[in-house]
């Protein structure tokens, strides 16, 4: 594992007590592996945003800045929205 550092945490109680619990049934060691793959998780997840960011924001961005006229106006969108959202209500509705 390399170099270890030891840290001290405040923690809510309620994930103070997911922590025990995930080591009481036994699915960590510890809870120092408990925190070690929160971290994980949480660096897999930055990493994922980082990839989408750099692969379909960007460029969508850059083609919004060369051609703005491409872009969809908010009223238009919202619009939309409400029209779908009636759409769904109203199917809710006869579903009931």
């Amino acid at each position: 594992m390399g170099t270890v550092q030891k840290r001290t945490f405040s923690l809510p109680d309620k994930q103070a007590k997911f922590i025990d619990a995930q080591v009481r049934v036994g699915a960590y060691a510890s809870a120092s592996e408990v925190v070690r793959a929160g971290l994980r998780a949480l660096q897999e997840r930055d990493a994922a945003v980082e990839r989408w960011l750099n692969t379909e924001v960007v460029s969508v961005y850059d083609a919004m800045k060369a051609d703005p006229g491409r872009g969809i106006s908010a009223e238009n969108v919202f619009a939309q929205l409400r029209a779908r959202h009636s759409t769904k209500l109203k199917a809710r509705k006869r579903a009931t």
